[in-house]
């Protein structure tokens, strides 16, 4: 997993080997969805645990066409209605022929050691540990700050 490919919205390289020994929330955002508003709560988790974890939110167009933005739009969105400050990528694709490495890891237990799932709407939550091993999914209902992802760094 670590050594995956992925770039930031500004379009730097993410070094995922560079944040081991912390966890790590990966979501697919998007900000024209219902869930959208989880922004300010994934930004509350991110700063409340920021020593030990790190919120990775990655656009996806997918689910409803509900990202539709560039990575300019996506950043200034970001900005200026939720103060994100934790790591955001470039837009990728979460399932189907074209599903980023990343993803193919996260939903597939041969890949993984843990469980196969698949990513169901915009906002879905995959958590992976600070040694890299995949610990869970959330559903989008699942709030960012719901006790099932909390109790993991307190």
């Amino acid at each position: 997993m670590y050594d995956v490919d992925i770039l930031k919205l500004d379009r730097t390289p993410l070094e995922l080997k560079n944040l081991k020994g912390k966890y790590l929330l990966f979501v697919n955002v998007a900000s024209k969805c219902g869930f959208t508003g989880q922004y300010k709560e994934l930004e509350k988790l991110f700063r409340n645990n920021k020593d030990n974890l790190m919120v990775i939110g990655l656009p996806c167009n997918q689910f409803g066409a509900q990202e539709p933005g560039n990575e300019e739009q996506i950043s200034d969105f970001c900005q200026k209605n939720y103060g994100v400050s934790f790591i955001m990528t470039e837009k990728i694709d979460v399932k189907g022929m074209k599903k980023h490495p990343l993803y193919q890891w996260l939903t597939d237990k041969k890949l993984n050691g843990k469980k196969s799932s698949s990513v169901k709407w915009n906002f879905q939550k995959y958590l992976v540990s600070p040694d890299g091993s995949l610990i869970d999914y959330y559903y989008s209902t699942t709030s960012p700050l719901s006790t099932k992802l909390t109790k993991h760094f307190r």
